[in-house]
């Protein structure tokens, strides 16, 4: 049994649902436990990473979108809503801008690979979708669009189908992409910037 948050919207009203027989917990609160943010404060600054994602997030709003087309970075911006959604502590990614900032970093993707696969995953969870409920994903209902996340999410400590595969690369970024974002870093983890010491009382030698 595996907690999954939802947005609050919908009969849920933000309250968690249980998923039977899914390796998953969306949870933010858990994902700081697990050293998500840990992982990411350790791979780069955070001074330095709010530059970043500043820069790339500007970049993306500045021309509208980079690489997703407007219905790819919809439904990027949903997903990445589902699995950090807002809640009474602080927002969520679409607050912190976590599609666009994607976006951006795709556009400057060295390797087109990975462009493919973000593609080609975005495609397969529209047919997920159309197999489901015989509508596209952004038209399906609150409940529809979380059975079809726990769905690829099934197997996601060994992801084998191509679905359970794009997840774990979809959580993985928009996780690290949050927790570098400036809510991410302030308003979620609370960081209140460098401690500066006022007075030097020396070293107790005795």
């Amino acid at each position: 049994m595996a907690v999954v948050r939802v947005p609050d919207h919908g009969a849920h009203e933000g309250k968690p649902v249980m998923a039977a027989n899914a390796d998953l917990d969306l949870s933010r609160r858990e994902l700081i436990k697990l050293g998500a943010a840990a992982t990411v404060g350790a791979s780069i600054g955070i001074g330095e990473s709010l530059d970043a994602q500043s820069s790339a997030s500007a970049g993306a709003s500045a021309a509208g979108r980079a690489f997703f087309t407007p219905g790819e970075l919809a439904l990027v911006d949903e997903l990445s809503e589902l699995i950090i959604p807002t809640d009474d502590h602080s927002p969520g990614a679409r607050a912190a801008n976590v599609a666009a900032f994607i976006d951006a970093r795709l556009a400057e993707a060295w390797e087109e690979q990975e462009r493919t696969d973000w593609r080609e995953g975005l495609r397969t969870i529209e047919q997920l979708s159309h197999e489901a409920t015989g509508k596209p994903f952004m038209q399906s209902s609150a409940d529809e669009r979380l059975a079809i996340l726990t769905r690829m999410a099934q197997n996601e400590g060994k992801p084998q189908k191509p679905e359970e595969i794009f997840f774990a690369r979809l959580k993985s970024r928009v996780v690290q992409t949050y927790y570098t974002s400036e809510i991410g870093i302030k308003q979620e983890m609370e960081y209140k910037g460098n401690s500066y010491l006022t007075e030097f009382v020396g070293f107790d030698v005795s």
